[in-house]
């Protein structure tokens, strides 16, 4: 008879690529997840996974069991949670994915602000600058910048107009000087970030409407945007950073904005459902909820804009 805790594992080693990363989430032994897998493709009579020593990649029979795993799991925790309504009708688990920088010094304290709301509420939260795949990874919803062309999942804009903005420390700023000029940023040392595995080391500005693009370099490199933010609140060199990202530091005076007669790229954030039936009543009003904060931060820019003119 087919085991509910081996489906669950066969749909975590898909996510995760190995046996030993699903053993190692679930408190297991890699052996204790191989032995799952033997026993749900013995019930399927179908092999799963094809195996080496250095790679597990799902056969095509996998691929096309996964959908139909994903979908018997939901339906036990949904069934789950409907045992144990919330006064609010909120209740069981939401996984949430975000970038590294935004989710952890930006969404974390509005998201722990939501939760506390609705204390029935168990929140999963996956803070990663690797772009995470709504239909493959056990996630509800992501926060994800840039412009959605993709009908297949559900896009819903948070934050429309927000910018890359240009910054650096005051001491940083102190010790070398503030650029004059986008040809003056080829003197100073930019820190720069991998963007869709490419280090983005040409960064587009505008003036009067025209667009501009500068190659810029630096002696650091990172996948991670929370490193690049951090690095350059220490004094490290100029970053080119989401305005969400940095609108805290920019009012508290760890960071200036440069060059402010120039504006940065578009990014836009929006929140990622992977189907329509999960942009559910509490998916809704977390969306409304981070999209009010969205707007504030926004509105903060503008406010900054004036002020710098």
């Amino acid at each position: 008879m087919l085991r509910f805790d081996d489906l669950a594992l066969f749909v975590r080693s898909a996510a995760l690529g190995s046996f030993s990363n699903a053993a190692r989430e679930g408190n297991l032994l890699p052996a204790q997840v191989s032995a799952a897998i033997k026993r749900l493709e013995r019930e399927l009579n179908t092999r799963l996974f094809a195996r080496s020593t250095r790679s597990l990649r799902l056969t095509a029979e996998g691929e096309q069991y996964l959908p139909y795993a994903r979908e018997v799991l939901k339906a036990l925790r949904d069934g789950q949670d409907s045992l144990q309504p919330d006064p609010n009708g909120f209740n069981g688990m939401l996984h949430i994915a975000a970038p590294s920088d935004l989710g952890r010094n930006v969404l974390l304290s509005w998201i722990k602000d939501f939760q506390q709301d609705h204390p029935q509420l168990t929140l999963r939260l996956f803070f990663s600058d690797q772009v995470t795949d709504v239909f493959k990874d056990p996630v509800d919803v992501a926060f994800r910048y840039g412009i959605m062309d993709d009908a297949s999942f559900i896009a819903m804009p948070l934050a429309v107009d927000n910018r890359r903005v240009l910054v650096a420390s005051p001491d940083y700023l102190r010790q070398h000087g503030r650029p004059a000029n986008l040809d003056g940023l080829a003197r100073h040392n930019c820190l720069t970030f991998v963007l869709h595995q490419r280090v983005y080391d040409k960064w587009i500005l505008y003036r009067q409407g025209q667009k501009q693009v500068v190659a810029v370099d630096g002696n650091i490199i990172s996948d991670d945007a929370d490193v690049i933010r951090r690095l350059a609140i220490d004094g490290a060199g100029i970053a080119y950073k989401s305005w969400l990202d940095v609108a805290k530091d920019v009012i508290d005076g760890k960071l200036e904005i440069l060059l402010p007669d120039y504006q940065g790229e578009t990014v836009p954030l929006n929140l990622i459902c992977p189907h329509r039936r999960q942009f559910s009543p509490v998916v809704k009003q977390l969306y409304d909820r981070i999209k009010v904060r969205c707007q504030d931060v926004q509105q903060a820019y503008l406010q900054h804009c004036l002020l710098t003119l």
